[in-house]
């Protein structure tokens, strides 16, 4: 499959403030995500066990349902598989200076692992880069779904699918009942939730509550709602003990954002300062 990503990365960027007429492809029919990200990508169980793994757990984020019939957490209808919240997992957006399509640098919602200098991944081609992300736009071509990179020539123009042909390596798309336990993840704790719906909501996650997510994702049973409560409880605590360059630059990111000029090369001392993994740039590429 052939993209052309240099100076895009619209499908690593929450580019809708440059569009603000643009559609959310995201929040339409019966269940509604709780957070306001754009485009998190599901990460696979064996995804969330390499970065714990690794020690990037404080990369991940959850994201939640509402809707019509399920669990009440915090006043809120809570999408459920047997009586469990369901949810993903996916990688954080903190706000980042970066200037996608040629447009001047302004602070937008940016994955965590986006050099906004090379608008590259930082994780590509590593043992810890997502399945989802290797083989994007693999999975929408396959169901007949517009891919980020048709958005992207449609509000900005230029060309970034150059081959829509379904990748013949394309692995299985966990769609339904196969998904339980390998990309769809439930909570076997609901009372281990309360307030943390609401600081869902309010996008004011603690480190406690995401170590709450990676957890049952790293315990659950595929194809089951059953969880492993030892490795539950060793995963929640290795969550909390994680201190990665992610973590740290995020949180600077977030204090930065709209105090600051938003320059891409302060990306120099707030992550390559503390150890990210550098990008080739688009000569090497």
């Amino acid at each position: 499959m052939e993209v052309n990503c240099e100076g895009c990365a619209g499908c690593c960027i929450d580019w809708r403030p440059l569009d603000p007429d643009g559609a959310d492809h995201e929040r339409r029919g019966p269940r509604r995500p709780l957070d306001d990200v754009y485009n998190l990508v599901p990460l696979t169980r064996d995804d969330a066990r390499s970065f714990l793994e690794r020690g990037l757990a404080d990369a991940m984020t959850p994201r939640l349902w509402e809707t019509d019939a399920g669990v009440e957490i915090d006043g809120v209808t809570l999408a459920a598989i047997d009586g469990q919240p369901a949810f993903f997992l996916g990688l954080r957006k903190p706000p980042k200076p970066v200037g996608p399509f040629d447009r001047s640098p302004s602070w937008l919602p940016t994955c965590a692992f986006l050099d906004p200098v090379t608008l590259q991944c930082r994780i590509h081609d590593s043992e810890v880069y997502p399945e989802e992300c290797a083989e994007y736009p693999g999975h929408n071509l396959a169901l007949e779904m517009e891919t980020e990179c048709e958005r992207v020539e449609r509000r900005f123009g230029g060309d970034r699918l150059l081959d829509d042909e379904v990748p013949e390596s394309l692995s299985g798309l966990l769609l339904g009942p196969q998904a339980i336990g390998q990309k769809v993840f439930t909570h076997p704790r609901p009372d281990r939730l309360d307030g943390v719906v609401e600081r869902v909501r309010e996008d004011r996650l603690t480190d406690a509550d995401r170590a709450e997510f990676v957890a049952a994702a790293v315990s659950a049973s595929p194809g089951t709602t059953r969880h492993n409560e030892e490795a539950f409880e060793r995963a929640y605590d290795r969550t909390l003990e994680t201190s990665s360059w992610v973590g740290e630059a995020i949180e600077e990111w977030e204090s930065r954002a709209g105090d600051a000029e938003p320059d891409p090369t302060t990306a120099e001392r707030v992550e390559g300062d503390r150890n990210a993994p550098p990008t080739p740039g688009w000569d090497d590429a």
